[in-house]
């Protein structure tokens, strides 16, 4: 007999394969973010939650995927030779560039008028990360220049309105031609790196204002209006102000040598590029460029504060959900010891972010010397633990998912590309870590503060009291430069601990001093000690 094919060609039956997330509950589905920004920021609680719902929409989620699937193009000449130096970005950049400046991102910290506007805006950069970081860092800079522009005030009230306008103009136009502005940074340089005293670019004089000639390895978001950068002058490393557009409206000699090709944060376009007597005007005092510029970096910290505990967000609720609705081995994956154990562990690691993050944000809004210096201290804390903690704990969440959360439809291979970034942009480990030793020795009063902090969850818990007095035991005649990771590490799980002692839920509190401070882990996720009421932390998923 003849062998006849198949003919019917359907496919086979699909189950047991949990539906892709057409759209993020992201304020609804998230007690601890929505909790804390009702206790501290009740008057803003409303914007955010409806920030959270456009980022967290189904065409957002289409718009995010677009931007990270086509990544912008340089386009250094038009077709008759002339210079352009412009990035044309896919116009589902766009729309996510217009849906976070119109929903305040860069703007609500500088014109609510009240307090929160801080902690409001970092609940947006945790909310947009879990979405498409890509399109946060023009905005974060936007946001984080205002207060560096304060050490020119002729400079600032020129050029703050465009940037607290909260509209999004890509055209390429002047800055006085335009209905929203935004700014970029470029300090880095090849030999430098963070040793900003390094650099070389210097700068001319030329009536009021300057010429500037040298090369930038990083330049962040170059189709910014304006960018933020340093350069020497005779009086030694000088912050300026450099226009795409020259004062009688022309382009400025800002040359794109080319784009950087980047392990993630595709979306967004990173560039080097060179001063070819580029004008500028000068921004604080000659020679005091790295305190001026510092004013900048401050603030972009707390972001890259924020943005760990998103992705963690993000990372850990597609693991929940897969785990929720995946059947293995005759049950839900999610009532599997060791997974809901694993679930477990991750939870108390993103509560601990998430608590960190909006604490510090809290500070930025305080007028109090107490709390500025707290900001001065916590936000390096934040930065440097978050961070770390983030790749691992991608992996492990895209690990949930077995083969499926290493394939690019879906969202586990972005996160985990995305998952370094922060602990590198803004300062490296080494450099945060020794940002604190030089922020305590210069000002103690930000220590006291911290101190003044973690002394407030006192005898809610013998063993964070432990964990308190051996720190400051071990520390109590200094730290060594060699020591100060550990001595950083320390102290963040301190305040991380604390703040969920006070504000959190006490059983994740109880269980996170065990595990960070108390010594009951393991040195993988999913190593905890008997007795922590897995099933109900992970609810809180």
């Amino acid at each position: 007999m003849a062998f006849k094919p198949e003919t019917n060609l359907e496919t086979h039956r699909v189950f047991n394969q949990p539906e892709p997330r057409e759209s993020l509950a992201l304020w609804a589905e998230d007690a601890p973010l929505r909790q804390t920004v009702e206790r501290l920021a009740p008057a803003h609680a409303g914007h955010v939650a409806g920030f959270a719902a456009t980022v967290g929409a189904s065409e957002s989620l289409l718009e995010a995927r677009q931007a990270n699937r086509c990544p912008p193009e340089l386009k250094t000449f038009d077709r008759a030779g002339r210079r352009l130096d412009e990035v044309e970005f896919h116009p589902a950049y766009h729309e996510l560039m217009r849906k976070g400046l119109e929903g305040g991102y860069s703007a609500l910290a500088w014109t609510a008028g009240d307090t929160g506007g801080h902690l409001a805006h970092a609940a947006m950069v945790y909310l947009l990360t879990q979405v498409e970081p890509g399109v946060c860092c023009p905005m974060t800079m936007t946001y984080a220049a205002i207060p560096a522009l304060a050490a020119a005030p002729d400079l600032a009230a020129r050029w703050r309105p465009g940037l607290t306008s909260a509209r999004y103009d890509p055209a390429v136009l002047p800055a006085h031609e335009k209905a929203g502005l935004t700014i970029g940074m470029a300090m880095t340089e090849k030999q430098g790196g963070s040793d900003l005293r390094a650099n070389q670019t210097r700068a001319e004089r030329d009536g009021s204002g300057y010429r500037l000639f040298g090369h930038k390895w990083f330049c962040s978001a170059p189709m910014s209006d304006a960018f933020l950068t340093l350069a020497q002058t005779g009086e030694g490393l000088t912050c300026f102000l450099v226009p795409r557009w020259q004062p009688d409206d022309t382009r400025n000699a800002i040359h794109l040598m080319r784009l950087k090709d980047k392990l993630g944060n595709r979306a967004n376009a990173s560039a080097e590029i060179e001063y070819h007597g580029a004008w500028a005007e000068r921004v604080g005092e000659p020679g005091r460029g790295v305190p001026t510029i510092i004013e900048m970096v401050h603030h972009t910290r707390l972001d890259t504060a924020m943005a760990p505990a998103g992705l963690m967000r993000r990372a850990l609720s597609e693991a929940a959900w897969w785990a929720r609705n995946r059947m293995a081995f005759g049950m839900p994956l999610v009532e599997q010891p060791l997974m809901r154990s694993v679930l477990t562990d991750l939870t108390l690691d993103w509560l601990g972010s998430l608590a960190i993050g909006l604490r510090v944000a809290q500070s930025f809004d305080a007028a109090s010397d107490s709390e500025r210096a707290f900001a001065r201290l916590a936000v390096a804390l934040a930065k440097y633990w978050s961070n770390k903690r983030c790749p691992a704990f991608v992996a492990e969440a895209m690990e949930c998912l077995g083969g499926s959360g290493y394939v690019e439809e879906g969202p586990m291979p972005w996160l985990y590309r995305e998952a370094p970034l922060n602990a590198i942009w803004e300062g490296s480990g080494n450099i945060v870590c020794l940002d604190v030793l030089r922020t305590i020795r210069k000002q103690p009063e930000a220590l006291d503060a911290l101190a003044a902090e973690l002394a407030a969850a006192r005898g809610a818990d013998r063993r964070f009291d432990a964990a308190l007095d051996a720190t400051l035991a071990r520390y109590s005649t200094g730290v060594q430069d060699e020591e100060a990771r550990h001595f950083v590490e320390r102290l963040a799980l301190l305040l991380q601990a604390s703040l969920l002692l006070r504000h959190g839920d006490q059983l994740a509190a109880s269980a996170f001093i065990r595990t960070r401070l108390d010594g009951e882990w393991g040195r993988t996720f999913g190593t905890l000690p008997e007795g922590i009421d897995a099933a109900r932390l992970v609810a809180m998923i």
